[in-house]
């Protein structure tokens, strides 16, 4: 949603008109914002379909939205499609199995689509991990993923994703699409929603309570195992400044939040656990639930220090990045050596404290202790902006891209 959301006031520009499919608000239980609707353009028509109720289809195991609304969807879009030439259709969204009626649409009306790979969508990540560590209903949506992939890839006529990883990954395992167009585009830097967040400052509630003497290290994002391996020097390093200046390590508080993707009150804690294992209870504070977008920035402005944890898989690039880049905030982010991320946070904030893994793992923990040290015991200077490089990975300029393959597919 966001990739659209941040795309759609540009569209015009590049030379295309776009038309919106979603889903009714009404029928999911994902934690809403209402202000996100203050970012979109006036004109943008807005087609809203219906899903089946979740009160029944859990029943049989389908909470899913992209499955319960995957009928609905195909109604409005033929009936669209009837109507009206079109162009091109865009699938933009992390829930993959409605990118299935790329193919049905494409065999019926004879029009290319484009799917935005944000995630993996078959993905072995976790086949080899521990039952504990994998996601719920791994088994059932493992092998419903494994179905519903070729089905949408094999006619697909251009891929977008955030990583190259994601792109090659989709032309080795269907040699059929390997001379379709594609392009890797981040998300981008959407100034639009500081300016919102800042109008609706009194309002916003924000998850981070200052505290005289304290300094706040805040995450707002996913949690989950697979992002340990860049916690755990942090936390290792708080523990090495404790034993030897606890003075001034105590101040520290560290926050993670909206850290699942379950309903709010459901989710597991994947990164207190470590915190208490490691003796850090009283200085790391997990919610799982998560918040609204706008809630997300007004908190990242109340915090001292910014985190950005990295995935121990390194195909993995943060989307979050560009609001914690425009907070100007001191900031420590650790990655996969191999992220495409860290080059674009070293680039973009020169002054961020960017460390990576894997290596060797005394050393990161010593250059997190120093760090944590140096903030501890001195002035917290925020970080600033390269802002020749940063605006070379503005909303605009990324929208442009996606239109540029646009033409491209159509043959433009």
């Amino acid at each position: 949603m966001q990739r659209i959301r941040m795309s759609l006031p540009y569209f015009k520009d590049y030379g295309w008109e776009a038309e919106v499919v979603t889903i009714d608000i009404k029928h999911s239980d994902m934690v809403q914002d209402d202000l996100l609707l203050e970012s979109l353009p006036g004109d943008i028509m807005v087609h809203r379909i219906r899903a089946f109720s979740k009160k029944w289809t859990s029943k049989f195991g389908l909470g899913s939205i992209a499955l319960r609304s995957l009928w609905f969807y195909r109604l409005k879009v033929n009936s669209l499609l009837k109507q009206k030439k079109y162009d091109l259709i865009y699938f933009s969204t992390t829930q993959f199995p409605v990118c299935i009626l790329g193919a049905y649409w494409k065999k019926r009306f004879e029009i290319p689509y484009v799917i935005d790979m944000q995630d993996p969508w078959h993905s072995d990540y976790y086949r080899d991990k521990p039952t504990r560590e994998r996601p719920p209903k791994y088994w059932f949506s493992y092998r419903l993923n494994k179905w519903l992939e070729p089905i949408a890839m094999k006619d697909v006529s251009g891929l977008i994703s955030v990583s190259q990883a994601y792109i090659d990954d989709l032309k080795k395992r269907y040699p059929l699409i390997k001379d379709i167009p594609s392009e890797t585009i981040t998300f981008g830097a959407f100034k639009k929603d500081f300016m919102i967040a800042a109008k609706y400052a009194d309002i916003l509630k924000t998850t981070v309570k200052p505290e005289s003497g304290k300094i706040n290290m805040v995450y707002v994002g996913r949690g989950g195992k697979d992002m340990l391996q860049a916690i755990k020097p942090l936390f290792l390093g708080m523990l090495k400044g404790l034993s030897l200046q606890p003075e001034l390590f105590e101040r520290f508080r560290f926050q993670f939040i909206g850290t699942s993707y379950a309903v709010s009150g459901c989710g597991m804690q994947s990164i207190q656990p470590l915190a208490n294992d490691l003796g850090l209870r009283d200085y790391v504070f997990e919610q799982t639930d998560r918040i609204g977008f706008y809630e997300s920035l007004a908190t990242l402005q109340k915090a001292d220090i910014l985190f950005i944890p990295g995935s121990d898989d390194p195909k993995y690039t943060a989307s979050k990045m560009y609001p914690y880049l425009m907070s100007q905030k001191a900031l420590l982010a650790i990655f996969h050596e191999k992220s495409s991320a860290v080059t674009i946070l070293k680039s973009c904030m020169p002054d961020a404290k960017v460390f990576t893994f894997p290596g060797d793992e005394e050393e990161l923990i010593s250059n997190v202790y120093r760090q944590l040290s140096g903030w501890a015991g001195g002035p917290i200077s925020p970080s600033a902006i390269n802002r020749e490089v940063f605006k070379e990975y503005s909303a605009s300029v990324m929208t442009g891209k996606q239109c540029d393959l646009f033409n491209r597919v159509i043959g433009g």
